[in-house]
């Protein structure tokens, strides 16, 4: 799976240092797909490579130990790939407050529509499966059709 997820910092979070930032997307985005991780294996791709580092860290800040106590639930593989080589978080990273759009995102679509069919014709089975449950015969079947389908009944009971 591969999936993108984002989210405006509020005051207190553009505050952190780099090595708090790291940890705090991939907390985010492990909460956010929790339901889809627990009991996969996870690969995450980081241009941080301190954060494998910061796992393994026995005094950090109390926030940090939080952070690791959470992903210590995940099957994590954490890779170091260059900012450079990495062009689309690399892309995201730099975006400028300016260039992000400030209209909300809905969730559903304004197209959206429902489209149900509807069929007048009975499945292929249901004359079967009443015949087997009740032993009777719709009356709208003729005498050779009530003949094949006893027929037919012997091979699925």
């Amino acid at each position: 799976m591969i999936a993108y997820a984002s989210r405006m910092l509020d005051i207190v979070q553009c505050n952190y240092h780099t090595t708090e930032n790291e940890p705090f997307a991939v907390v985010f985005a492990l909460e956010k797909f929790r339901s889809y991780l627990l009991g996969r294996k996870v690969v995450v791709y980081t241009d941080h490579a301190t954060l494998r580092y910061i796992l393994k860290k026995k005094e950090s800040k109390p926030r940090l130990i939080r952070w690791i106590l959470l992903l210590q639930e995940f099957d994590l593989d954490i890779k170091d790939k260059k900012g450079a080589e990495n062009h689309v978080a690399d892309h995201l990273s730099r975006l400028r407050t300016e260039d992000i759009p400030t209209e909300t995102i809905t969730e559903t679509f304004p197209d959206e529509q429902l489209y149900v069919l509807h069929s007048s014709t009975r499945p292929w089975y249901a004359d079967l499966v009443n015949y087997l449950v009740t032993k009777e015969f719709l009356s709208d079947l003729s005498t050779s059709q009530k003949d094949k389908l006893r027929a037919d009944a012997k091979y699925y009971f």
